[in-house]
């Protein structure tokens, strides 16, 4: 519960300083008086507007049992600041925090109603309502529902991995195409490591056939003095073997050259030079023999790599098309739950709603896709009457009556603020408005600002604003001031006997 309220240059308030108590805290005043600057700058402290913010404001107040912080140090008594000079600072317990984080930390615990807001019948909303009944009391259905969570999420995410693919499936059917024309334009050429110098050889042999034939020609007529050298060294008595060995040499590469010189006649010459530009191509794009047969390689472990993609793809649709049947069934049984609870809590609000004098109101629900709550899309039905089609007040009666439905889970720990909930209401509905509100008031602290008189009689604090020379005041009624404020309220300025009478009527009811 919010303890105290301080703030200072708000419009045409100089400086406030106020202390609350539990339940109902009714803030009455003249039109134009600044009660709703004043519900304003509360509503700031918590991140629900940026208007009416004061240059300082202090709220302190009780810490919720169940608000934690991973990021905030937080004390029992927890204090929030605003600070506007420059540009607008929130501070909780001295640590800097963001608007949109301070409103996600306290709104489940800091609820806001006005005339003109028409939220909270979200089918989302609607459905949270009826599991939170359902977990509190079935645990069953609370096994059921984290079953269905827990593989919807995986759910989820194989359908994301799946999208995936197919987004993906354009760019990999062109990558498949160029990996298989890579390697198939490598595997065409088939290149042997070495292959590239002993065509260089070969290729080297060819251009020089002709000068070799004619220089072997020549060269044959050593052998016809052969055997005139060896008679000479017989006739001198020295060895000849060194001359037989070296002529005997010369003649095995002479018929050598012979035979590769028939060998490179009978070769083709353009298939040979061909070969040697496929190579060289290669070895231009990929720098070596050795590194374009590792290219391939990769290549065709990239193509295997795709194929399990396709097997990924396949054995996905499958588990999703399994899966998905799987999670329908279990999302038919959390439906069927919510429908039986939703009867319970029909006859719940039954008597609340008569109470502010409106019709039954009836849970409807559609099936849609399956989603993170299941397949059910619900709204309410008040009467004939879609929420879509409710008047300001109706909707906020049946949100008063779905919390007063509720509020035994509140456990006290929650603030209501209210503005001018019972605005243009007739008598009956003020009265049913009032007694609901002060109901609520024994889970919730609830702020409100009032124009009728049962609302501010049934108050367990009553505040005034006034207005004087553009100068604004707050002050905390006794219980004869309270009495001459509703008589205002009643009669307007000029209070009469009767007013006052029914005043303390009021008063004393309470």
């Amino acid at each position: 519960m919010i303890e105290r309220l301080y703030f200072k240059e708000l419009v045409t308030f100089a400086k406030v300083e106020l202390e609350f108590d539990q339940g109902l805290v009714v803030f009455t005043g003249p039109s134009g008086a600044g009660k709703s600057v004043l519900m304003s700058t509360i509503l700031s402290s918590f991140g629900y507007t940026t208007q009416g913010v004061a240059n300082l404001c202090e709220i302190s107040l009780k810490k919720p049992i169940k608000l934690q912080s991973e990021l905030y140090e937080l004390d029992d008594e927890v204090t929030i600041k605003t600070l506007k000079k420059e540009k607008l600072r929130y501070l909780i317990d001295g640590q800097n925090i963001s608007k949109k984080a301070l409103k996600e930390m306290f709104a489940p615990y800091v609820q806001y109603l006005s005339v003109r807001d028409k939220s909270g019948f979200e089918s989302e909303r609607l459905i949270e309502i009826l599991d939170s009944a359902l977990l509190a009391k079935d645990k069953g259905f609370k096994k059921l529902r984290k079953e269905y969570k827990k593989r919807y999420a995986n759910y989820k995410n194989k359908v994301q991995e799946l999208e995936k693919i197919k987004e993906n499936e354009a760019k990999l059917a062109e990558r498949i195409e160029f990996a298989r024309y890579e390697v198939n334009k490598i595997e065409k050429i088939n290149p042997v490591v070495g292959e590239d110098e002993e065509l260089m050889q070969v290729k080297k042999q060819l251009s020089r056939i002709d000068k070799i034939k004619a220089s072997l020609s020549t060269a044959m007529e050593i052998f016809a003095a052969e055997s005139a050298v060896e008679e000479v060294y017989r006739l001198l008595d020295k060895d000849a073997s060194v001359f037989t060995d070296a002529m005997n040499q010369v003649r095995a590469d002479f018929e050598e050259t012979e035979h590769l010189a028939s060998e490179l006649e009978e070769m083709n010459v353009e298939e040979i030079l061909d070969r040697l530009s496929e190579i060289t191509a290669l070895q231009q794009r990929h720098g070596s023999i050795e590194e374009a047969i590792a290219y391939k390689e990769a290549k065709k472990k990239e193509l295997l790599g795709y194929e399990n993609i396709e097997e990924d793809k396949s054995m996905l649709e499958s588990f999703l098309a399994m899966e998905y049947t799987e999670l329908s069934t279990l999302a038919r049984q959390i439906s069927h739950a919510r429908k039986e609870e939703a009867k319970v809590l029909e006859k719940v609000l039954e008597r609340y709603l008569s109470t502010l004098k409106l019709p039954a109101l009836q849970f409807t629900f559609e099936m849609s896709t399956l989603g993170e709550h299941g397949l059910d899309v619900l709204d309410l039905l008040l009467g004939d009457s879609s929420t879509a089609t409710l008047s300001g007040g109706e909707f906020n009666r049946v949100r008063l009556a779905l919390m007063a439905s509720t509020m035994h889970r509140q456990k006290g720990q929650g603030v209501l603020i209210l503005d001018e909930i019972d605005a243009n209401v007739s008598g009956d509905e003020s009265i049913a408005i009032a007694e609901m509100i002060t109901t609520l008031s024994k889970a919730y602290q609830i702020f409100a600002i009032s124009h009728q008189p049962h609302l501010s009689a049934f108050a367990n604090q009553h505040f005034l604003v006034t207005k004087e020379n553009n100068k604004s005041e707050v002050i905390a009624l006794s219980d004869k001031g309270r009495i001459h404020e509703i008589s205002r309220i009643i009669a307007g300025e000029k209070s009469t006997k009767e007013a006052l009478e029914f005043a303390k009527k009021l008063r004393n009811e309470a």
